[in-house]
C-alpha cells in the first residue's frame, strides 16, 4: 500500500519535513516513489503539488493524520472529496 507521509531532513533540532509518496512497508526515511512537496514545522510553512497529491489520493494512496491535516489547510482534501462525488455521479448517469 502506498501511503504520504513525512520524511525527515535537516539537522539536528531543526526539522524539516519532505511529503513523499511511499510504500508502506519502507522505513520512514527510506526511498520514496514521488515528491509531494515540503513541510517546514519550525515556522509552520509548507509547499505542496496539488496535481501530483490529488494524483495519488485518487490512485489510494493513504495519507497520514499529520498529511491529512496539511492537506486539508491547503485545500487538497476538499478538492479530493468533490472530485469523487463527481465520479460517482458520472458512474451513476451512466448506468
Amino acid at each position: 500500500m502506498v501511503k504520504l507521509r513525512l520524511k525527515r531532513a535537516g539537522k539536528k533540532r531543526a526539522a524539516f519535513y519532505r511529503i513523499v509518496a511511499s510504500d508502506s512497508r519502507v522505513k520512514r526515511d527510506g526511498e520514496y516513489i514521488e515528491l509531494v512537496g515540503t513541510y517546514n514545522p519550525i515556522d509552520g510553512s509548507f509547499v505542496l503539488k496539488k496535481d501530483v497529491a490529488l494524483k495519488w489520493l485518487n490512485q489510494g494512496a493513504q495519507p497520514t493524520d499529520t498529511v491529512r491535516n496539511i492537506f486539508s489547510k491547503e485545500g487538497i482534501m476538499t478538492d479530493y472529496h468533490i472530485s469523487k462525488l463527481e465520479t460517482k455521479k458520472v458512474q451513476a448517469k451512466n448506468k
